[in-house]
């Protein structure tokens, strides 16, 4: 008698689906790309020996200002250096209220109580994430009420990488007399109304932080600007307060120089930038076509380009969500978990009358998902699936 069938009479199984490892951030993908331009960028600082403020980072800036279409770019040491930078050259102090978004990163609140100001948080929009603009005029107009600070900047974030509604903050901002900061530190490569980050503000700060969009092997950042009189004021802040190579200080400045190989390292990355927005803007597009029948994708008002420093969406259950995905090898974010007027740090600063409660909404239900230049359409569909059995 023949054996019988062991197929015969049984159940086909489904095919076991295969788990893979996607981190949040994949830097070795790019590396392998650009690293053998890097390494003989960084061979040609090691030659000629010039490790600060070399010709590497003059010609950054002038590529850094003409892809951002203003007339300055100061390479500095860190994205929190350049808006510590930036409110020291507009002369912000003690006694000063500096007006930022609850729902960012502490180097916002941080960079305004190092030079002695007062952080004010503001609310954010529950769809852009960015300043509220509602938010801020109510806030403007307690601080007056209560006449102990004198109103002095507006420091809007450009969250995920998506530009600040500029326009309308602008307009509250000039309203009250106030000065326009932009924390662009996630959004280099963004556009809103046919400008690109870095010529939305009279002063813009950006990271190059290793994650973010273009980013270096280690710490560095720049300062943005149109106005001949801010920039110097910055590139003297940035040198102990000094113009060119004299001694004598014209202000208090800082230590605050992008070293040379750092900028040797830029110049490779900011070759291949453009392509590399690209990828993170279609891999964007599939995210949302495949998700937005399940949450809601990221807003981009029209007329603006996100850099998608970040892909960040908002989930019920949040911790929960993020925990499957971690079992099945899917790396995520939480940016940020406690807004800002919540910190231990910036209790100092924080007067009870504040009423923020899109930030503290944000806060528990954000997460972000995979999304760089090198991310595979492969990996991308397994992000979904695994997100989408998560959510379920």
């Amino acid at each position: 008698m023949s054996p019988a069938n062991p197929a015969q009479g049984a159940t086909r199984a489904e095919p076991a689906i295969v788990r893979r490892q996607v981190n949040l951030f994949d830097l070795q993908r790019q590396k392998a790309r650009l690293g053998a331009e890097i390494e003989v960028r960084i061979d040609r600082v090691l030659d000629h020996g010039q490790f600060i403020l070399g010709p590497e980072v003059t010609a950054l800036e002038e590529d850094l200002a003409a892809f951002a279409g203003v007339k300055h770019a100061i390479a500095v040491s860190s994205g929190r250096d350049a808006l510590i930078m930036a409110l020291m050259a507009f002369d912000v102090g003690p006694g000063d209220a500096v007006f930022v978004p609850a729902f960012t990163f502490s180097a916002t609140g941080g960079s305004v109580a190092s030079v002695g100001a007062a952080p004010v948080f503001v609310d954010v929009d529950a769809r852009t994430f960015n300043m509220d603009p509602a938010s801020l005029e109510a806030a403007i107009e307690r601080v007056k009420r209560a006449g102990k600070l004198v109103p002095k900047v507006v420091m809007p974030v450009d969250l995920y990488g998506l530009p600040a509604d500029y326009a309308a903050l602008t307009k509250v901002a000039h309203a009250h007399g106030l000065k326009m900061l932009a924390d662009a530190a996630q959004s280099f490569g963004g556009e809103a109304g046919n400008r690109r980050v870095g010529a939305h503000a009279p002063l813009s700060a950006t990271s190059f932080y290793p994650t973010k969009p273009l980013g270096c092997y280690g710490d560095g950042g720049a300062v943005l600007a149109d106005d001949d009189d801010l920039a110097e004021a910055v590139r003297q802040i940035r040198s102990h307060g000094r113009a060119g190579d004299g001694d004598e200080a014209l202000r208090l400045g800082m230590t605050g120089r992008l070293d040379t190989i750092q900028a040797a390292v830029l110049q490779v990355k900011l070759a291949a930038f453009e392509d590399e927005l690209a990828a993170r803007r279609r891999l964007a597009a599939m995210y949302d076509e495949r998700l937005k029948d399940h949450v809601a994708p990221p807003l981009i008002p029209q007329g603006c380009a996100s850099a998608y420093a970040l892909y960040t969406v908002r989930v019920p259950d949040r911790d929960a969500v993020r925990g499957r995905l971690q079992e099945e090898g899917v790396g995520t974010g939480l940016f940020y978990r406690i807004p800002l007027h919540h910190h231990p740090a910036f209790k100092p600063w924080v007067d009870g009358a504040e009423h923020l409660p899109v930030s503290e909404a944000l806060a528990d239900d954000v997460i972000s998902l995979p999304i760089h230049a090198d991310l595979t359409d492969e990996e991308l569909d397994y992000v979904v699936e695994r997100f989408l059995a998560a959510i379920a």
